[in-house]
């Protein structure tokens, strides 16, 4: 599929993988966050939206921070933030959705396709808000350019049955970064998360890391369609303990368990350190670290 991100606001869910924001150090950021279950992801924050700053440029507009205006993504290289050390890989499968609207409130979903997702994030104390580590401007981000159509976000669906692999390409070893894991091991995942979605989308506050979204989105004038990065899997121990450095490749992978194994997931991206891998079922995510 052609999807043109540029005209997409783009969100992330934070919390979403058991484990995640504790290995990423971040879990006392939420402390104060009510959710309504242990489980249930903590917050939906923004990564990009676009709003013109232009003239004429509305009231509600000028409450979108300027860095959320700058478009984020690039699906071949990562530009190393000024001033930062602690750069990690977030692997994620995103989730393109058509909005449909009602009285000015997220009425429904319907997904449209799916892709491989870094939704990388500095590594830093004192920040007020999640999207002060997302977004650094050009090529913070990353987002397959082969998507999969997705015809529903239901179990059984295309996506089901899909795992997300992630790894570092160093010195030309690919080494495991994120754990090897099942979309459907997300703690919040299919009908359930849709529900939160919508939830999240028209009633979220601007309270401790959180944004008031809403606003967010009537400033880019109710989008037709969103992007949404559904949650960062568990990190192994090496990926926990290592961040990027130049010349470093940071690959996100989802594949079908039921036509690939791990294995042959690690030895195709070894084969084929300079194309990506080519098989329609898949979808690759490969991003140079560039300082």
């Amino acid at each position: 599929m052609n999807i043109d991100l540029t005209r997409i606001p783009a969100f992330g869910v934070a919390g979403n993988f058991t484990g995640h924001l504790e290995q990423a150090g971040e879990a006392v950021d939420f402390l104060n966050v009510k959710v309504a279950e242990p489980t249930a992801p903590k917050a939906l924050f923004p990564t990009y939206i676009p709003v013109s700053d232009g003239q004429g440029v509305s009231k509600i507009s000028k409450l979108v921070p300027t860095f959320l205006k700058i478009f984020p993504f690039d699906s071949s290289k990562i530009v190393f933030p000024k001033g930062e050390e602690k750069l990690q890989i977030e692997p994620e499968c995103a989730v393109v959705f058509d909005v449909e609207w009602n009285v000015g409130q997220v009425a429904s979903l319907r997904p449209v396709c799916f892709g491989a997702s870094n939704d990388c994030s500095i590594r830093k104390a004192g920040a007020r808000k999640i999207s002060e580590k997302k977004n650094w401007g050009a090529s913070s981000k990353g987002f397959s350019d082969r998507q999969i159509e997705l015809t529903s976000f239901r179990a059984g669906c295309e996506l089901d049955g899909y795992r997300i692999a992630s790894f570092l390409v160093r010195d030309g070893k690919a080494l495991e970064y994120g754990e090897d894991s099942p979309v459907s091991g997300y703690s919040y995942i299919w009908e359930k998360l849709e529900r939160w979605l919508i939830d999240r989308l028209n009633f979220q506050k601007d309270e401790g890391p959180a944004e008031d979204v809403g606003s967010y989105l009537a400033a880019a004038e109710r989008p037709a369609r969103i992007l949404i990065s559904i949650g960062a899997t568990r990190y192994t121990e090496f990926g926990e303990k290592n961040f990027l450095r130049k010349g470093d490749q940071a690959v996100v992978i989802l594949y079908p368990e039921s036509a690939y194994t791990h294995e042959q997931i690690v030895r195709k991206l070894e084969e084929q350190k300079q194309d990506n891998i080519e098989e329609r079922d898949i979808c690759i995510l490969r991003q140079i670290v560039d300082c």
